[in-house]
């Protein structure tokens, strides 16, 4: 009767050392992808973030639905982190980067801030915002080569994460040519931010994406076209003063 009261208490002991074991394997392995995470968006826990929201073109100010999926996306990211965002309308974030993580959604047409982030950040990189001619507005010059949109069928939108400013917070940014394009960038992030981290290492990087037939699909299908990080980060030579 010892004897398999002994053999109980044992086999008791190695289930509680095994289910121990499991559970503690787990949870570190799901606090070092966590913390992976927080070290790639720049969220540690409880801390502070900045969601830059854009207007609807011709909108009066209002936020065109793709771009509000955008923010929805991001916002579950950053609770994901354990975070909190602050929402602030593009026109009324008077402030500087690095001490906080910011998200800006939206091209230059549509958010100020992110006109002022490709002017001091990505000085390589611009995009048409002229209402005329129409086949011009929108397209992206970048490295010598310009990307105009067929909308519906093929577009393009830039996801950039800058590292800058004191605080070294990054800056996420979101620049499409289409609304639609914003939260498939949002979408991409959200998707392939383990090996994004992975491959750049916590620096900055700025990728040209390519929506393809969002009529039909949606943010759902996107193709990465190139890492465009050193022509965005260079600012282009100056032409020649004439003669």
């Amino acid at each position: 009767m010892d004897e398999d009261l002994r053999n109980i208490v044992l086999g008791v002991a190695a289930t509680g050392v095994s289910a121990f074991l499991g559970w503690f394997t787990r949870t570190y392995a799901w606090r070092r992808k966590l913390r992976r995470r927080q070290a790639f968006f720049g969220l540690p826990d409880h801390s502070e973030c900045l969601l830059v929201v854009n207007r609807e073109a011709g909108g009066d100010g209002a936020v065109h639905r793709f771009d509000v999926f955008a923010l929805l996306e991001l916002a579950a990211l950053v609770k994901d982190c354990g975070a909190h965002a602050q929402i602030v309308q593009h026109d009324r974030a008077h402030m500087g980067f690095g001490d906080r993580t910011e998200f800006c959604v939206g091209g230059p047409g549509s958010n100020r801030r992110t006109q002022a982030h490709l002017s001091s950040l990505l000085p390589g990189l611009t995009m048409r915002t002229e209402p005329d001619p129409v086949a011009e507005r929108g397209v992206i010059e970048v490295g010598g080569e310009r990307y105009p949109m067929d909308p519906g069928a093929v577009e393009f939108v830039v996801l950039a994460r800058i590292t800058a400013g004191d605080g070294g917070r990054p800056v996420f940014l979101f620049c499409g040519q289409r609304a639609i394009t914003n939260q498939a960038a949002t979408r991409y992030l959200a998707r392939h931010h383990e090996r994004l981290a992975r491959t750049h290492r916590g620096g900055s990087f700025v990728l040209l994406l390519k929506v393809v037939n969002s009529q039909a699909y949606g943010p759902d299908v996107v193709e990465l076209v190139a890492d465009v990080t050193r022509a965005a980060l260079r600012a282009p030579a100056a032409a020649p003063a004439a003669s």
